[in-house]
């Protein structure tokens, strides 16, 4: 096993809301391993990139509690010149929405040299521009004297997002979080991108957070797998576990919602309902008991914890044995859980 870079312990970060703070991330536990690829996956508001902003330290008013163990050391609510040490050198972010990171009146070149200037102030300007080059370079931007003078505003999308690369490895992080980074771009430009990662990856020989809704995304991406909703991991595996046997209801109905090119799906399954808001989260029993009322209280736990089913295999709450798509019937769907 390579070396383990980041551990989040019983991590939980709420956010005020009126007189109460409401746990967006739940009682988290999770460890990135050097050249590793950790995707995170869930619907929009499961809590995905509060985690992501958790571990990069950018929330401002949030209530952290448990660890964030970088490489040993708890970096959990440091003060803010400790936290900016670590931010863009040893742990760097690669956000969703490049036009928004970007600084619209900055041209590319100044704003990568920015993070060098930070983390390095002995670096000459004229090594800075060689270097900032070679890092345009490096993510495949044609033409990077030019882009160096150019801003956001002149680049297309797919180049932007590799300027905020850049930016990310300028300093050779350990730890790279990737924040749905393909979001905006088209189908030949995020292949293009994901690829890019995956070398960086490789010569960085770092660990790699993927935050995404893409489940094509973690399948070609991810080593291993979290599943999260509604603040809590509710299943972690092996990509090839997860995609073959996954026992969460969550993840089966996620897997069962996407069209797959082998020809066994006769019909999409649709989730019903939505994910709850942080005022309306249940926080007793099963999380994702409303969205399956088919299936009998009896079968989830009062106090679901993840369960390893199978080395490396976790999953909450008892429910995934008793599972069953709506569609099929109740049998079929239990032979198919002792069989896998």
């Amino acid at each position: 096993m390579s070396k383990k870079i980041l551990e989040l312990r019983n991590l939980k970060t709420s956010f005020r809301i009126g007189e109460e703070h409401y746990a967006a991330v739940d009682d988290v536990s999770l460890d990135v391993h050097q050249n590793e690829v950790l995707a995170i996956v869930g619907e929009s508001g499961s809590g995905k990139s509060a985690l992501a902003f958790s571990v990069m330290g950018l929330h401002n008013r949030a209530k952290i509690e448990g660890e964030i163990d970088f490489n040993g050391r708890n970096i959990a609510n440091l003060p803010p010149s400790k936290i900016n040490a670590l931010r863009g050198k040893e742990i760097s972010m690669i956000f969703q929405d490049p036009l928004t990171a970007l600084n619209p009146l900055m041209e590319i070149g100044r704003q990568v040299e920015e993070v060098l200037l930070l983390h390095n102030k002995k670096m000459s300007k004229s090594v800075r521009k060689k270097y900032v080059i070679e890092l345009l370079n490096r993510v495949e931007l044609p033409r990077a004297e030019h882009v160096y003078g150019q801003f956001p505003h002149e680049l297309s999308g797919g180049m932007r997002q590799r300027v905020i690369i850049a930016i990310a490895i300028a300093n050779q992080p350990e730890l790279l979080i990737a924040d749905e980074p393909t979001t905006a771009l088209d189908a030949t430009i995020q292949a293009q991108i994901l690829d890019l990662i995956n070398e960086l990856k490789d010569d960085l020989d770092s660990g790699i957070i993927l935050i995404t809704h893409d489940l094509s995304v973690v399948a070609e991406m991810a080593d291993r797998v979290a599943v999260m909703y509604a603040g809590q991991i509710v299943e972690i595996a092996d990509v090839y576990t997860l995609f073959k046997e996954p026992l969460h209801p969550y993840t089966r109905s996620l897997l069962s919602s996407v069209p797959m090119n082998d020809g066994t799906q006769e019909k999409l399954h649709v989730i019903q309902g939505i994910v709850p808001s942080l005022q309306n989260l249940p926080r007793e029993g099963c999380r994702f008991k409303a969205r399956i009322p088919w299936i009998e209280d009896s079968a989830h736990e009062d106090h679901p914890e993840l369960h390893e089913v199978k080395p490396g295999h976790f999953v909450r709450c008892t429910c995934y044995k008793h599972f069953y798509f709506p569609e099929e019937s109740k049998e079929d769907q239990e032979d198919v859980i002792t069989e896998g």
